[in-house]
């Protein structure tokens, strides 16, 4: 088992504003559910270390800021001191390998002052603001329902507040116009994609990490249909795509400038060493 003599897109440097990344291979948020109490555990240092590599990108797993955010059981928040002392050698770990650290937040939270390099604003899966920007579960009738741009409205006021609070240098955002998690579906996906991608351009946002729609299954594999190009396309900083890559079709969504960089999830999981053995060419650990 050699290295491969030439890199491979997905490992190849790319720079996301401030960030030189050493390789585009980013861990995707992934809940846990094993923060008792809400409080991350010591185990999650060693979890996070050792998917961390010097110039790798990180995203943390989603974070609650209060008692009311919580959706499932035992997972971070970020809203108490006890919280806070606890994610601190879990950032530091990271940064000790060299790692890039992001911690994803289900609303709007303080992650940026206690040592992650910045926050990913969650607007996708079915949660509040995806609720907000799909006509199929968004029913008012005030200024926040009916019109694209009013459904859009609170998910980029949440935007701006988050880039006034700590700099767009530091600001993700996470989409999934095509998906329907929670029965939260739009009927023109791709015109609800292009117009947030076209409006976070005026904050200046980091970059956006956005959910393939992988509708067809062939042979038991997943086509990679080319309906995120439009948002990549409109989208002025660094273009994340997620949803069941593996190292060939990441390689070409690299390769065919279909994205900046690719997240994994599940083989990040099976895999804790992935670039790692993305670069010797080696065997994947199955998931399960």
């Amino acid at each position: 088992m050699a290295l491969n003599s030439t890199p491979i897109p997905l490992l190849t440097p790319h720079k996301m504003g401030n960030f030189n990344l050493s390789h585009r291979v980013v861990l995707a948020p992934l809940t846990r559910n094993r923060s008792y109490n809400n409080i991350p555990q010591p185990q999650a240092i060693l979890y996070y270390s050792q998917r961390s590599t010097n110039g790798g990108f990180l995203i943390a797993e989603a974070t609650g800021v209060s008692t009311t955010a919580q959706g499932y059981p035992d997972t971070p928040g970020i809203w108490t001191k006890e919280q806070v002392e606890a994610w601190k050698p879990i950032v530091d770990a990271v940064h000790d390998k060299g790692g890039i650290f992001f911690c994803q937040l289900w609303h709007v939270g303080r992650a940026s002052s206690y040592g992650f390099d910045g926050v990913e604003i969650h607007g996708a899966n079915g949660y509040l603001l995806d609720q907000f920007m799909k006509d199929q579960v968004n029913d008012r009738i005030d200024k926040y329902g009916g019109s694209l741009e009013n459904r859009c409205r609170f998910p980029l006021e949440i935007v701006e507040a988050v880039v006034n609070e700590i700099g767009a240098d530091k600001v993700g955002m996470r989409l999934s116009p095509y998906a329907s998690y929670m029965e939260a579906s739009e009927s023109n996906p791709e015109a609800l994609g292009v117009y947030m991608a076209n409006a976070v351009n005026k904050f200046g946002i980091l970059y956006l990490h956005v959910i393939e729609p992988r509708m067809i299954k062939i042979n038991d594999k997943y086509e990679t249909p080319p309906s995120l190009l439009p948002m990549r396309n409109a989208f002025k900083g660094t273009f994340i795509a997620a949803g069941g890559y593996n190292v060939d079709d990441g390689t070409k969504a690299i390769a065919d400038n279909y994205s900046d960089l690719v997240a994994f999830g599940r083989f990040f999981l099976a895999n804790p060493d992935l670039p790692r053995r993305f670069q010797l060419n080696a065997p994947l650990n199955k998931y399960n």
